[in-house]
């Protein structure tokens, strides 16, 4: 004779019934909360025209400064002052080391003018400067 004991059949396992609710749930809330950055871009400029062009694969790692035909300047979405260039970029620069900076500036702006902020970018210590131009047809 074979005689079976009797246990109680008791495993215990996460009920995982609401949790296609869940993940759904935290992803329509991300997707309301997240927002996608722009930059309002408060100056006018046309660019400069170039033969060959080449393209910066990463944009995370660019941050752009706007030079207007009025020689005014924009970084983010506030105007600065010559003066202070080099202490915005510089925070930059320390927040991420490998920063591009790409210079947006309109095709009538003396190269004097690019140089001042040449000179503010390497005190800064943002020696790696984009050119941003359109390709010419």
């Amino acid at each position: 004779m074979n005689f079976k004991k009797k246990r109680a059949n008791t495993k215990e396992e996460i009920p995982t019934t609401a949790m296609p609710d869940i993940v759904f749930m935290l992803l329509m809330f991300f997707m309301t909360v997240t927002t996608m950055r722009d930059i309002d871009v408060l100056v006018s400029f046309k660019l400069p025209e170039a033969k060959a062009l080449e393209k910066i694969e990463s944009k995370r790692l660019v941050s752009y400064i706007w030079v207007g035909k009025d020689k005014r300047m924009q970084i983010n979405d506030s105007f600065v002052k010559m003066e202070e260039i080099e202490g915005i970029m510089y925070d930059k620069k320390q927040a991420l080391p490998e920063i591009i900076v790409s210079l947006r500036s309109d095709q009538n702006v003396d190269m004097g003018f690019i140089t001042d902020i040449q000179q503010a970018l390497r005190k800064a210590y943002c020696l790696r400067i984009n050119y941003s131009a359109m390709i010419k047809v």
